[in-house]
Parts: structure tokens; sequence; C-alpha cells
């Protein structure tokens, strides 16, 4: 293994590996802009220029490889003139209004200005003022901040393969551009935000709606497809503003889809279920969310005395968490040994959506077709608990049942025209976030919390069982249906996805939530 010595230190690195690449791993901070651990190296925003020894001028660190007992300077008077003098540049043109600024507080323009910059401007002209540019349905360029880093325009090539954003003209005229017609429309767009260093492309849905610094994180899973996309949840007084992808190499990397990026949406949706209701004289009434709970019990045992065994079923929602079926399967086979579980529809599109390298056709992101997040570990639960089970479409098939408790919790309407004939009738308990078809008809209506308001356990389509946080509260009115699993198990205390998860074993006892960041393998560059 090469051994290099930076700024007298000496630090291992790994055989091939760039200057910048050993300096991160081994904790050594040097600047940077247009690089990117998944995308290709550019080395033109040069404020990453090291001087080596037995070189007379500055490498670009991100594209020198080491040697063994190489000699690096980051921190001498050569390499700190150097980085003056870059951010000298890039703030004669970008304006100075961080206090407007979408990007304030996490804007690598300010860091570096106040680390690696000098305390006071020396421009005395007027500052090039670039138009604000609509470059997609959801993404503005205020190209007067750009610093031509270039992350974004090789990020529509490498990555989405779209290829929409292109550098026009030279020198100080470059700017970043759409073709004509081509908006940055594609599945994947959002990540060009993210992958802004400064505040130039601003992600509309964002614009002006919270100061980042205001935002807490809570880790979590997307909850759109069977990818299993790992995402951060920022928000702030209850209130999810933005999702952002959380690094994953075995996942999503760092990237994540629009469908996912705002899925947060469903949360604050004005239809929201947030009243416990039963049917009374043929007429939805809203009661007590205990008293709705009660209705709930009684129901379905007397649906059991009146019918036996095998007479009650439970429709789990492949939006649910792991942890929750497996509680709601013990709940319903308490009351009825023979209770079917049953998992609940599983909408899907007509084929993966499959991006690739503009230029190897390399396949570079995959949105999978199977549009709910746990249809894999639904069945793994069913399987768990045993007993009679049946898919959705086999419910037409089990004239017999006389009862039971529905699930849903989708993002948006989930039951299909033609309802199985179970479905249209006897008691019936629902536990859901939006109304639907049957809500109205439905014996006992439980609001329940969307998954950015509880904690469990989802299971891919790969087979990665991945555990996510609750981020904020369910709105006042509804419940998470783990907590009302516990009451009606007659549990003490409270829901607690990781006591759950070890009840359950096998392979959810390992599954532990991020506490922390993951070290992210920053300058394992992305093989294109």
């Amino acid at each position: 293994m090469p051994k290099i010595t930076v700024d007298g230190t000496t630090i291992d690195a790994k055989p091939g590996v760039m200057i910048l690449q050993a300096c991160n791993d081994a904790g050594v901070e040097i600047p940077q802009y247009c690089y990117h651990p998944g995308l290709s190296i550019v080395a033109s925003c040069r404020i990453c220029l090291v001087e080596v020894e037995g070189i007379p001028k500055l490498v670009p660190a991100c594209q020198t490889p080491v040697r063994d007992g190489m000699v690096v300077f980051a921190k001498s008077s050569k390499s700190i003139a150097n980085q003056k003098q870059v951010m000298e540049y890039l703030l004669i043109n970008h304006p100075l209004d961080c206090p407007v600024c979408d990007q304030a507080g996490e804007c690598l323009l300010q860091d570096y200005s106040y680390e690696y910059g000098r305390s006071q401007s020396r421009f005395e002209e007027d500052k090039q003022k670039n138009p604000k540019k609509d470059v997609g349905d959801n993404i503005f360029l205020y190209a007067d901040r750009c610093i031509m880093c270039t992350r974004c325009v090789r990020f529509t090539r490498e990555v989405s393969g779209t290829s929409e954003l292109f550098v026009e003209g030279r020198g100080h005229k470059e700017e970043i551009a759409i073709f004509p017609g081509k908006p940055v429309n594609n599945k994947l767009s959002g990540n060009v935000v993210d992958l802004c260093p400064v505040g130039a492309l601003l992600d509309k849905d964002f614009l002006f709606k919270q100061r980042v610094w205001l935002l807490k994180e809570t880790p979590s899973i997307s909850p759109v497809d069977a990818g299993g996309e790992n995402i951060f949840l920022h928000h702030n007084e209850g209130v999810v503003y933005r999702i952002k992808p959380r690094y994953n190499a075995e996942v999503n990397t760092w990237w994540i889809s629009d469908d996912t990026r705002y899925s947060y949406k469903v949360l604050a949706d004005a239809k929201r279920l947030k009243a416990a209701r039963k049917l009374e004289y043929g007429t939805p009434a809203e009661i007590g969310y205990g008293k709705a709970i009660e209705e709930a019990a009684e129901g379905l045992k007397s649906v059991v005395s009146a019918d036996g065994e095998g007479s009650l079923y439970a429709l789990l929602s492949p939006m649910m968490a792991c942890e929750e079926a497996y509680l709601l399967g013990k709940y319903i086979r308490s009351i009825d040994p023979q209770a079917v579980l049953v998992l609940g529809p599983v909408p899907t599109a007509a084929s993966d959506d499959v991006f690739k390298h503009y230029n190897t056709g390399k396949e570079t992101f995959r949105i999978k077709a199977e549009k709910v997040p746990n249809a894999n570990g639904i069945r793994r639960v069913i399987d768990l608990l045993g007993g009679p089970k049946a898919s959705f479409d086999e419910l037409g098939n089990y004239g017999h049942l006389r009862g039971g408790w529905i699930v849903g919790g989708y993002l948006s309407n989930w039951l299909p025209g033609d309802l199985p004939s179970v479905l249209n009738g006897g008691f019936r308990v629902i536990q859901d976030i939006l109304p639907n078809a049957i809500t109205d008809r439905a014996d006992v209506v439980l609001p329940s919390a969307g998954w950015a308001e509880k904690a469990g356990c989802w299971e891919n389509y790969a087979g990665k069982i991945q555990a996510f946080a609750a981020a904020v509260q369910p709105p006042e009115g509804a419940r998470r249906e783990g907590d009302v699993y516990f009451k009606l198990l007659g549990r003490s205390g409270f829901y607690d996805a990781d006591a759950v998860r070890a009840e359950m074993g096998g392979a959810f006892a390992d599954v532990k939530l991020p506490t922390e960041k993951e070290e992210v393998p920053a300058f394992e560059f992305a093989e294109l």
C-alpha cells in the first residue's frame, strides 16, 4: 500500500487512487467544488490544486494519482495562494445574496469563502448578472450564482443519460443552459439540485419555504416503489419540508427519483382521515378513537361467534411496516386462529424505468415498476405467522369470510374498481390515511399514520430489510397502527419497532435503524 506524506503527516493510500481520495480517506481536508464521487473527474474548479515535491507546478489533487513516497503540500504558501485566488475569482460575479439564497447554510461557497478566501473583496466593478432560467418542471437555474463546476451537466449525461444540460458560450460568457424544447424533466431531475455546491440550481418545491438550519433530519426509506431508496426526511415543527437522498452503496448510491423526492406531500393532503367513525343506521358517525377500537374488536368477535373459526380475514397493506403486519396478524389470529391473512393490492407500472450512461450504456439507476415499498416484507411476515393465507386476487374464492380488518396507507387511491365480493360486505374495519371507495361503508374507520409518522422496517425487491424512523407526529385524530395493535393485544407500554423486530426474530432481529450518518466512501469513484 503506497504511503504519502501530506503536510508532514504520513498516510496510507489505496493503490491507484488520487491524492484527493487518499486525503479524504485519511480525514485530511482539501477544498473541492467540481469533484463528486458519483461523477467523472474534470478538475475544472482548480481549488484542490496542491504542491507536490519534484513537480514545479501545482497539480489538481482530484486528478493526480498517488505514488509511494510522494510528498504533498496542501497548506504551502503556493497552495494557499491558489485557494485564495480561486475564491476571489469565483466571487467576482457571484452575488453576495446569502440572506435570500435557498442554499444558505449548506453552500460550499460560503464555507470556503470563510476558510480559504480573503477577508475582504478587492473587486470594485459591477458584478455580471446572468438571468434566472426555468430549466424544468421542478428546477430553477439562478445563473448568476453558478460557478460552472458542471456537476449538473455531467449528471444528466452520466447518470440520467438524458443530456438536457450543457455549457453554452466560452470564457466569461459560459453558462449552463438547456437545449431548446428539452427541459430537465427526467425522473431523476431533482438530483441536480443536490449536486449544486452553491445556490444556482434550486428546487421550486422547496424555494423560500424554510431555512435549512432550522430543519431536523430523520433517516427513512422511500415509500413510492420497491427499490428501497434511502432518504432523509427534513422537517421542522411537525412538518416535512423536503426529502434528500441518503447514501447507500447497495441500494441507491447518491441518487433518488423525483417520485421519492416529492412523496412527502401526501402527509399534508387535505383529504387525510382525521376522525374515527362507525356506521350508525347506515351513516358514518364520528366517535372517539378508543371507542372505535372497542367497536372494532367487539364486531370481529361477534363475527367469529356467529360464523365460527375461519370467518375473518386481515388485509395487510404493502405500505405497512413489517412489525405492524406482524402485530395485526397476531391480533386477528387471537380472535380467529383460522383467519386468512391477505397481502393487499400491489400496484405496478408496465416496467422498470432504467437509466443508462449516455456513452457507455451502463445502467446507472433503476426505478422499480412495483409501486409499493414492502410487498416482500408482508409476504415474509405472513409466512412467519403461518396458517391460512391468500393473495388479493384470490379473495373472490373466499366467500365464507364474514368480516375483516383492512389496512390501506397507500399514497393514492388503491382499491380496484372491481372489488372482491368479500370487501363489499360483512363487518369491515378500515385503517387508512385517505378516503377510499369503501370508507363510507365500513363499520369502523380508524385514521392511521403515514409512513413518515411511524417507525418500522420494509423489505425491498432485492430482499434487503431496512428500518426507518418516525420523523413527525401523526395529525390530530390519527394514530399509528402499531399503537392500536398494542392496545388490542393488551400489551403494556407503547409500540416499539425495535422490540417487535426482536420478538419476530429471524431476518428481522438484526435490522437496526441507522442512528448516525453512515460513512460515505466519498472517493470510491463510480465505475461509469
